[in-house]
This record gives structure tokens, C-alpha cells and sequence, in this order.
């Protein structure tokens, strides 16, 4: 009886984790505007083989940075194994002696002794390399407006919900001790303060002082978040009328569209109690796992 009652909980234990190992099997969500076409199963992009040079590429990254995630996602799009190195936020030496300055993402491609910044210029470099697979995987950008006008109308609110969380959780690597926490905070405002306000532009506007910024940042998370998930959810209905299907953004395949937009996407799942329209939600969880980079909903606060 005793070895049965142990058992159990085990075996709770490893159905609720086995989502961490598998790729999400859903039914296909199907659009149901009028400017989008049904999508099914045999519609998603399908991962080549697994590419594994000699000497591996590094990305050099913040883990919440979203420029970051685009190369990161990219990279498990085409299925290139990599190293991820990530960088402690206060960590100025590290990205200055690979590229000169405090910048990510940086690649670094040994076997061509190269070191190189920007994310779409990684991206696009490593996608025109028949050494990493087919070329030309991922379509280019469509420039659809709509996307970047839904992007431009959240970003107040994300900053708000998000830029807190990323430190106060304490569990992302680039925020492990606090020289890093406190080198985001020094240097990333909340709303509604601008940047010069915030970090200051010279000896005539110092800036805020930092045992304020502290005070804002507890504030914020100890402020109810209900007000702001509920404008946060009206959003994300929004952005579920546009996204053509839980497999890509835009009609026509996985394109540069979805690495932009699923890199932004990631960052909410570390607000707990966000609601998600059923599409978009399969869209999260099957480019997290196209691309091996995992979501924030285990640690969301």
C-alpha cells in the first residue's frame, strides 16, 4: 500500500511534466473572419534535418530580450544546434571585447572566426549558409501594418506589466544576482516616465535617482495587475482576429513576420492570469516548440 501512495504522486509528477519533452499536439483552430482561409495540420512547417557542425555557434543573449529570442528561435526553426551563452545584464566587458560594445544578441560562428551583432542580420546570414540547411527557409517580411500598429498600441502596457517581472522573479539568468537586476532597473524607465527622465542625457538632467527607480519598480509589482491583464486580454482578441493561423502569422507560410512577432509574444506569458484566445495560444506553444525556446508560464507572476 505504502509503495502504491508513492507512486502515485510520481506518476502525477511526470504526466504534468511530459508537455516539457513533447512537441504540442493539438486539433488545428481553424480562423473564422472572413479574411483568412482554413488551415489545417498538413499547413504546418515541417523541421529539416538536424544540423551539427564540428565547432557549434554561440549566440550571446539576454534571455528576455526579444531581439535575442528572434535568432534563438530561428536558429530551432532550422534546427542548428547552438550554444547559448547568456550574459549577466551588468555584463559589460563580455559583449565590448566580442563586438565592442554592450549589445545582443552577438553570434559567434567559429569555424569562420566570426563575430557579429543584429538580429536580422544573423538571422540572415545563417539562413543564406548552406551549411546550416536549406536556404531561403524563412519568407521574408510581409511589412504588414496592422501587425506593427497592434505591436506600437501595447507597448506602454507591456512595459508596465513586463519590465518588473523580469526581475522580480529572479529566475531568468541575465537577472541572477543583483548588480544585474539593478543594472535593468538603472537603465530601463516604466511608464509613464521617457527615457530621459529616467536614465538622464548629461550633467544638466542627472537622471532619477536609483533609490526611486526601486521604489517604482516594488510599486509596480505590488500594485493589483487586474486593471491592466483586462486591457491586456481586450488585445490579445484583437490580435487573434489578424493572426492567420496557429501555425504562422501571415498567409503564405512561416516568415520573418512570425520570428518578430512570436519573440514579442513570449515575453507576456510571464504575467500570470492572461487570458489567450484559443489560435493564438496554439501559435505560442507550437513556435515554442518548432524553435526549442521555452515559454514563461511556469515562473509567471
Amino acid at each position: 500500500r505504502r509503495s502504491t501512495m508513492w507512486k502515485l504522486p510520481l506518476l502525477l509528477l511526470l504526466t504534468s511534466s511530459v508537455r516539457a519533452f513533447t512537441v504540442p499536439q493539438r486539433a488545428a483552430v481553424r480562423s473564422t473572419g472572413s479574411l483568412f482561409s482554413s488551415v489545417t495540420d498538413t499547413d504546418k512547417f515541417v523541421k529539416g534535418p538536424r544540423i551539427v557542425r564540428d565547432e557549434l555557434p554561440v549566440v550571446y543573449v539576454y534571455d528576455h530580450c526579444p531581439f535575442c529570442v528572434r535568432v534563438r528561435l530561428a536558429l530551432g526553426i532550422k534546427n542548428v544546434k547552438h550554444n547559448v551563452y547568456f550574459m549577466a545584464n551588468d555584463d559589460i566587458p563580455t559583449p565590448t571585447k566580442l563586438v565592442g560594445k554592450k549589445i545582443a544578441p552577438i553570434f559567434e560562428l567559429p569555424e569562420d572566426n566570426l563575430v557579429m551583432a543584429e538580429s536580422m542580420d544573423i538571422i540572415l546570414k545563417v539562413d543564406s549558409d548552406e551549411r546550416f540547411g536549406e536556404t531561403g527557409l524563412l519568407k521574408p517580411a510581409s511589412g504588414r501594418e496592422d501587425l506593427k500598429a497592434w505591436q506600437k498600441s501595447v507597448q506602454l502596457l507591456l512595459r508596465t506589466l513586463q519590465r518588473p517581472r523580469y526581475v522580480a522573479t529572479g529566475l531568468l539568468p541575465e537577472f541572477q544576482q543583483l548588480d544585474g537586476r539593478h543594472a535593468f532597473i538603472k537603465n530601463h524607465q516604466l511608464p509613464p516616465y521617457e527615457k530621459s527622465e529616467w536614465k538622464g542625457n548629461g550633467e544638466d538632467n542627472p537622471g532619477m535617482p536609483m533609490d526611486e527607480k526601486l521604489k517604482l519598480y516594488a510599486e509596480a509589482m505590488a500594485k493589483d495587475p487586474a486593471p491592466l491583464i483586462e486591457e491586456l486580454n481586450a488585445k490579445l482578441v484583437e490580435l487573434d482576429d489578424i493572426v492567420y493561423s496557429e501555425h504562422y502569422c501571415t498567409e503564405g507560410g512561416l516568415c520573418l513576420d512570425d520570428v518578430d512577432l512570436w519573440a514579442r509574444l513570449r515575453s507576456i506569458t510571464i504575467v500570470r492570469g492572461v487570458q489567450w484566445p484559443a489560435k493564438l495560444r496554439a501559435y505560442m506553444d507550437n513556435l515554442s516548440a518548432l524553435g526549442d525556446v521555452p515559454l514563461y508560464d511556469a515562473m509567471a507572476l
